[in-house]
């Protein structure tokens, strides 16, 4: 008579070593899938571009670049989008287009809002037209149909930190960078313009072989020259002798400058002789008795700053730390298994969990409320500045309505021009204070102390 549980336990055994080698077959070929693909990954990471074209330096067009650089280009045709934080950024203002100006949408205009600027500004171009900076798509068109075109005659050195200019300088110096750059700086505007075809594109700030960064503006090169001999640097050569962490930084200090337009010739220069600091820039000026125009309401000798975002990040925490512009304005993102740096260039405001949570470890809400409120401390600041300049240059206008000599008004004429300079500096550079809080903190207060002394000597 035979077991009567034999049958059953058998079957009991049979399914569950059936399960178990079911469960096994499954984690093997999940392992496996998991293997393939890190595998695929790494793969992936080893290549990070598929070479679709051969890149050259006879190819300007970012169209063409984005063919092996597809996320890089994606994110740089979204230089496009207008956002505005709480101090700064553009909104889209509709606009009926002319047939001197095509644009359908613009940014809102600065001096519309603030009347003090069409103030300090009087008789310059900027009075005329001065608008909330967009993204990088936007900068040579929104230079070609600015009022200011009409306003002034431009030079073509205008285009250095507008259009894209390697192959332009390059065709106009007959091969020769160097020669071409002074040729077009002496053109007018509208013949330059014809030798350029985009605004700032890959080819600007990298090689096409290696994709290495490099500095392509001949203002730059010898501007950081001069601010590195001040440091015991000789004969500073930036695309061989600078660190890439450097290069991050000096690719964008290319343009993000302050500069004036040297003689007849209009040549470019960078003035970073005596440092990069406003009033050693200031000095400068003085030794060189530049003036960017005389004032209408004032008569004095004055000067414009030109977005100094460099000079005045040189100055601050960050810079001392070694970030470089890029690790905020374009951090680092993952497409896949690749790591490519963020080419949508923006706010660090609009991005902040990878442009600051990388190294601050601290809420998003903390981190916009802390940059806000140094933001919102300096713009309490820059009022006052702009207030005490306004009133100097409403009492040098009284005095000259008065029949007071501009003989007597050049001891004030000369502190309206540093006043209103320091207050421009801080105006201009797009930070609105972050850059350096309290360098800003310091121009600004120096300004309005200037400018109060100034009022006293023209009252005397």
């Amino acid at each position: 008579m035979g077991d009567s549980t034999r049958g059953p336990g058998r079957r009991r055994w049979f399914w569950l070593a059936a399960a178990t080698l079911l469960v096994g077959a499954a984690v093997a070929a999940g392992t496996a899938a998991l293997l393939v693909d890190i595998s695929e990954k790494k793969q992936e990471a080893r290549n990070p571009f598929y070479r679709v074209v051969e890149l050259t330096d006879d190819i300007e067009d970012p169209e063409v670049w984005g063919q092996d650089f597809p996320f890089q280009y994606d994110g740089y045709k979204r230089t496009t989008d207008m956002v505005r934080t709480r101090f700064g950024g553009s909104e889209a203002m509709p606009r009926v287009p002319t047939s001197e100006d095509p644009r359908t949408v613009v940014s809102q205009s600065k001096s519309d809002e603030d009347a003090g600027l069409r103030t300090i500004w009087a008789g310059y171009a900027f009075a005329k037209d001065f608008r909330e900076e967009r993204g990088h798509a936007f900068m040579l068109d929104d230079q070609i149909y600015t009022e200011r075109q009409r306003v002034v005659k431009q030079p073509g050195t205008c285009l250095n930190c507008h259009g894209s200019m390697v192959i332009p300088w390059r065709k106009a110096g007959d091969g020769d960078t160097m020669k071409g750059f002074d040729a077009i700086n002496k053109m007018s505007y509208a013949d330059a313009k014809a030798l350029v075809k985009h605004p700032i594109a890959c080819i600007d700030c990298h090689e096409p072989k290696t994709l290495a960064l490099r500095v392509t503006r001949p203002a730059f090169m010898e501007g950081i020259k001069a601010v590195k001999a001040l440091q015991g640097i000789p004969d500073y050569d930036v695309n061989t002798m600078a660190t890439r962490q450097e290069m991050r930084t000096f690719v964008c200090g290319q343009c993000h400058v302050e500069y004036y337009f040297q003689g007849p010739e209009k040549r470019l220069v960078f003035p970073w002789r005596n440092g990069l600091k406003a009033d050693q820039i200031v000095d400068y000026y003085e030794e060189v008795g530049f003036k960017d125009w005389t004032h209408a309401e004032s008569g004095a000798p004055v000067l414009k700053a030109q977005h100094p975002e460099f000079e005045m990040w040189n100055q601050g925490i960050h810079a001392r730390s070694g970030v470089a512009c890029a690790d905020c304005h374009m951090p680092y993102k993952r497409e896949g298994a690749l790591k490519v740096s963020d080419h949508q260039v923006r706010s660090p405001l609009l991005n902040i969990n990878r442009a600051c949570q990388t190294c601050h470890k601290w809420p998003e809400a903390e981190m916009k409320a802390r940059a806000e409120e140094i933001q919102a401390r300096t713009k309490g600041m820059r009022d006052r500045a702009m207030n005490a300049v306004v009133a100097l240059i409403g009492d040098l206008k009284a005095a000259r309505a008065a029949g007071v000599p501009d003989a007597s008004l050049e001891a004030a004429w000369k502190m309206q021009r540093r006043a209103q300079f320091y207050l421009d500096f801080v105006e201009a550079e797009n930070s609105s204070g972050f850059h350096a809080p309290q360098e800003s903190a310091r121009l600004l207060a120096e300004s309005i102390d200037i400018a109060r002394q100034g009022q006293l000597l023209v009252r005397k």
